[in-house]
């Protein structure tokens, strides 16, 4: 059973790194101008905006596993 977890661990990772990837392979110009505005934002909004991601993958997660 603890395999099981380790494995899917690993899978969804796996899967963050594939679609992580996606931009900066399809469109490395725009991907570079989207970290430069990043760069720019200042740490309030940063810290909203990865809570916001983390709350709605917390919600995908239980809307899948319900």
């Amino acid at each position: 059973m603890n395999t099981d977890l380790w494995h899917e661990l690993a899978l969804a990772i796996s899967l963050v790194f594939i679609i992580e990837g996606i931009m900066p392979f399809l469109y490395p110009s725009r991907w570079r101008r989207m970290v430069a505005m990043l760069a720019r934002t200042d740490n309030r909004t940063m810290r909203i905006m990865g809570f916001s991601s983390m709350l709605i993958g917390l919600a995908l997660l239980y809307l899948i596993n319900n």
